[in-house]
C-alpha cells in the first residue's frame, strides 16, 4: 500500500465513520424501542442526537418513551423540539395535542388540533376524533 492510498483511506474512514454512527444509533434505538427495551432505546436515541442534533425522529421516539414511562413533562419537551425542527410533523402535533388534553388544557389542545387539521395528511381521522373529544370534554 502506498502512502497516498493510506492517507486517502484514513481520510475516508475519519469522515464517513460519524455518518455511519448517526444512522446506526437511530436504527439500534428503533429496534430496541420496537422490542420495548425503552431504557436502552433512550440511550441510543440520545447518542443519535449527540451526532445529529436536528434528528427529529430521535426526539419523537424519546417523547414516546417518556410518555410510556409516564414522564409527561419530558415527553412534552421532546415533542416541542420535534415541532421546532419540523412544524408540520403531524405525529408530534397530534401527540402534543393529546398530552394537553390529558392535562385538561383544552384551549392548547384545540389550538394544536386546528393547526393539524390545516395540513393533515396521515393523521386526519385521528384529528377529527380528537376535535370531537375536545369539544365533548370542554363542555363538562
Amino acid at each position: 500500500m502506498t502512502i497516498r492510498t493510506l492517507v486517502i483511506f484514513l481520510i475516508i474512514s475519519i469522515f464517513f465513520k460519524p455518518v455511519f454512527a448517526k444512522t446506526q444509533y437511530f436504527q439500534e434505538g428503533l429496534n430496541l424501542f420496537n422490542n420495548k427495551k425503552f431504557s436502552e432505546a433512550r440511550f441510543k436515541f440520545e447518542q443519535d442526537i449527540v451526532f445529529n442534533p436536528k434528528s427529529e425522529m430521535s426526539y419523537l421516539y424519546l417523547a414516546k418513551i417518556f410518555k410510556n414511562l409516564d414522564k409527561k413533562k419530558l415527553a412534552e419537551q421532546n415533542l416541542n423540539t420535534v415541532i421546532l425542527l419540523n412544524p408540520t410533523n403531524e405525529e408530534a402535533i397530534y401527540s402534543l395535542a393529546r398530552l394537553k388534553l390529558e392535562a385538561s388544557d383544552y384551549i392548547k389542545s384545540k389550538e394544536l388540533n386546528e393547526k393539524l387539521i390545516n395540513f393533515c395528511n396521515l393523521f386526519c381521522n385521528e384529528s377529527k376524533k380528537l376535535k370531537n373529544e375536545i369539544e365533548n370534554l370542554s363542555k363538562k
